[in-house]
């Protein structure tokens, strides 16, 4: 595993599971959100996310968390390796969303984009979940299947397949 892709529903475990994976595999972890969003969560331009995507591809090995343009998905697909594909059903990344973003409120989030509070967008996170499970679930699994028939697939569908990978990897 040098080129990894994480993708898969927010609340799913992806950032934690990446921050566990980078020092495990000596790789450099990168997250799609933090250059997806600027304070106040405005969207930055696809051309600005796909820039720095292009600055990490060129790397020798790499993990990258996490959706961003279309294009920039199917482009990261075809380098990976590994695709970890985080499909829990859509109850399970609703609760965990949920604890995430009401941990956040005391805590505060490490992973979050600058300037972006978690808990003022909850709903609009709720919405946007629900999208994704419904329309670009099975869209993210056709260009997976597409764009990286050589890679190893990995398809968490449950707490226990996350965990299982975990122990795989040497965490947990």
């Amino acid at each position: 595993m040098t080129r990894v892709v994480v993708i898969g529903n927010a609340g799913g475990g992806k950032s934690t599971l990446c921050r566990q994976l980078a020092p495990a595999l000596g790789l450099p972890h990168h997250a799609v959100d933090l250059v997806q969003w600027r304070p106040g969560w405005v969207q930055a331009p696809d051309e600005d996310v796909a820039r720095h995507h292009d600055r990490w591809l060129a790397d020798e090995g790499w993990i990258i968390d996490g959706f961003g343009p279309w294009a920039t998905i199917e482009e990261r697909l075809r380098r990976s390796d590994t695709v970890v594909f985080v499909d829990l059903p859509l109850a399970t990344h609703l609760w965990w969303a949920t604890k995430r973003q009401i941990k956040s409120l005391f805590l505060g989030r490490l992973d979050a984009p600058e300037g972006c509070t978690m808990w003022r967008v909850t709903f609009r996170l709720y919405r946007m979940m629900w999208y994704v499970h419904r329309h670009l679930r099975p869209r993210l699994a056709e260009a997976i299947a597409e764009n990286a028939p050589a890679a190893r697939i990995v398809h968490i569908r449950t707490a226990a397949d996350l965990k299982a990978f975990r122990s795989e990897i040497g965490e947990d």
